[in-house]
Order: structure tokens, then sequence, then C-alpha cells
């Protein structure tokens, strides 16, 4: 099966630049209630993933300076990751999608040339094993 079918593209998919700011970064998740969210380059390329803590983290390891009233003066460039959240090709197999999803929510999605095009979700590759293994639960009775 070809993962672009799992594919939930890039427009419908909730990212922050590298050039946005721990508030805005912050303010995002916060609206759509997510935990983690791609980050892109200025062109249009995967450059890693932000999480809470890591904004978290970034702000209680800066000795008071930064904080929510000043986040917005900040870039999240400037925010180390502490999660390396591996994208996968398009043309990569279910396999490959799977071992990431493991231990990602949801696994980022490039072409050929490293640009984001979406992702796919943990939930919907555990529905697709799921119906796997219900044709073997029926099939053995």
């Amino acid at each position: 099966m070809n993962i672009a079918f799992f594919l939930l593209p890039k427009q419908e998919v909730v990212t922050v630049t590298t050039d946005s700011t721990l508030r805005q970064t912050l303010e995002k998740m916060e609206y759509h209630r997510y935990t983690a969210v791609p980050i892109l380059g200025k062109d249009g390329t995967y450059a890693g993933t932000v999480t809470e803590g890591d904004l978290l983290w970034h702000m209680k390891n800066s000795g008071g300076k930064i904080n929510f009233e000043n986040a917005s003066k900040y870039l999240l460039k400037d925010v180390p990751l502490k999660m390396n959240n591996k994208p996968v090709s398009i043309d990569a197999n279910m396999e490959d999608l799977i071992n990431l999803a493991k231990v990602q929510n949801f696994v980022p999605v490039v072409d050929d040339m490293n640009r984001f095009i979406g992702i796919v979700r943990r939930s919907q590759i555990i529905e697709y094993c799921e119906r796997f293994v219900s044709k073997e639960s029926v099939n053995s009775i």
C-alpha cells in the first residue's frame, strides 16, 4: 500500500516556520490543542518538530529571561528540539512508516527534495493495522 493513501496534505496541517516567535508557536499550539507541530524552513523543507516540552524547557533554562509576556521577542529557530521526529519520503514503504509511528504521534512526509508535503497520523496507521487483525480473527474462526 502506498503511504500517500494516509497522507494529510500540507494545506490541512498546522505548521510553524523557523522564523516563528515562541509566542506565535505557543498560541497556535494552544488554539489547535496540539502538543507538537512540524517546523518548516523558508523554502518549505521539513526542519523538525517542536513540542510543548521543547518550548517550556527553553523558557525555563533561559534563567528567567524568556517568559510568556516577552515570548514574541524570541524565535523558534533558537529552541533546542529534544525529539528528532524523522520524516519519511512519499515513496517509503509501510514498514518504514509503521516503525516511525511507534515512537512518533505523527510522521512527517517529504518529497525527494525534503519539502514537506504532509503528515500521517499514528491513529490512521493503527486503524490500518486493526483491519488486518480483525480479518485474521474472522478467518481463524
